[in-house]
């Protein structure tokens, strides 16, 4: 089934490596939340399915008071059908947990957090400008668990030039004695015109290196597995019935609407759109009845190609089956030609029609997804 995703487009401070659609002007909060309602008022007829997911991302959707959660929710009820047991996930940061704000976010209607922890040692957060604190980072978690807040899962961010490997293990070993039953591990990258990217052309902070950050991804599933997680994604990790019934969504080319600026859009066939990354603007046309957005309509090897990209990365693999099914044998032996270097290499294994990474080609997907891709 489909789902909704809202772009909450601000954040109290700039985090170095970010490179997502923010500002730290809050002024516009409340214009952009009326902007939000009026747009999901105008793309009602985008999603005619029940709606399973609903996610509040960002940004720092946490900054949304519950009021602000319980108008954007209450307008997706009245316009959508909205599945009664509907995942609906808000994306929060530490030092915006206390038990007043959890309980307005239970009454909103808010049953999954997504806690951006990124570490909880108290140099990292400083290296990466986080706006909250090692001791926030812990406290949260058990604020959000004693508020009923169960469901959780939590960013950790691996790979730092100054993240030494037992320092790295401390971090996991911390979230799985917290008993949190979800996590989101991702290799810091440096992204284009961000602030880290920057302070490394200038020399002042260290580039990143990819055989500290294997070591670290090798740490990271050994210990989940020992732990009883399923790697069911490259970079996430579920104990039984925790999987994000929204990011899977987007993994199995389900449809999904956008709202918000930056947001993008997918029919769940071939229209992709995407809206103007712009807070003003994006409030002015949608005062005016106008949504500002772009839109492409994917070519059969664009669809082709991101099936295989998205696809490889979780724990189902390509379905070979699905290839051919949807766009012939001849494009399902392309992909089986192009698979047999690897599967020399040992970076991927053929089991029961799926083309599946072995645990040496995880940290090597995207390459691998590439040489597969057809033209």
């Amino acid at each position: 089934m489909p789902g909704i995703y809202i772009h909450v487009p601000f954040c109290k401070k700039a985090c170095h490596y970010c490179n997502f659609h923010f500002s730290t002007q809050l002024q516009l909060k409340s214009d952009l939340v009326a902007a939000i309602c009026k747009e999901a008022v105008l793309r009602k007829t985008f999603l005619q399915e029940t709606v399973d997911t609903i996610y509040f991302g960002g940004g720092t959707p946490s900054l949304l008071s519950g009021s602000e959660l319980e108008i954007l929710l209450n307008t997706l009820n009245e316009h959508y059908t909205i599945a009664p047991n509907a995942e609906i996930t808000l994306e929060a940061n530490p030092d915006d947990i206390d038990p007043k704000t959890l309980n307005q976010w239970h009454q909103a209607g808010i049953n999954r957090l997504s806690i951006g922890i990124q570490s909880f040692f108290e140099e990292d957060l400083q290296w990466m400008n986080r706006a909250h604190n090692a001791q926030q980072a812990n406290h949260c978690i058990e604020l959000a668990q004693t508020a009923g807040f169960y469901n959780l899962t939590i960013d950790l961010i691996y790979g730092t030039p100054g993240l030494t490997n037992e320092r790295w293990k401390q971090n996991i070993e911390t979230a799985l004695t917290l008993g949190i039953p979800h996590l989101s591990c991702y290799a810091l990258t440096v992204e284009p015109n961000t602030a880290l990217d920057v302070m490394v052309r200038k020399g002042t902070k260290e580039e990143v290196d990819a055989d500290h950050q294997a070591i670290h991804f090798n740490i990271l599933t050994e210990t989940l597995q020992n732990a009883g997680f399923e790697h069911y994604e490259i970079s996430n990790f579920a104990k039984p019935g925790f999987r994000s019934k929204h990011n899977s969504s987007y993994w199995q080319g389900n449809p999904y609407l956008g709202l918000g600026p930056s947001a993008h859009s997918f029919d769940g066939h071939v229209t992709r759109q995407w809206n103007i990354s712009n807070n003003p603007l994006y409030i002015s046309s949608l005062q005016q009845g106008i949504i500002p957005f772009e839109s492409e309509m994917l070519t059969m090897v664009q669809r082709i190609n991101e099936y295989l990209m998205t696809s490889l990365r979780t724990i189902e693999g390509i379905s070979l089956n699905f290839l051919e099914k949807n766009w012939g044998e001849e494009r399902k032996q392309e992909v089986l030609k192009a698979a047999q270097i690897h599967v020399v290499q040992q970076n991927i294994q053929l089991q029961e029609q799926h083309i599946i990474l072995t645990a040496q080609g995880k940290f090597l997907a995207d390459g691998i997804a590439a040489d597969l891709f057809v033209e």
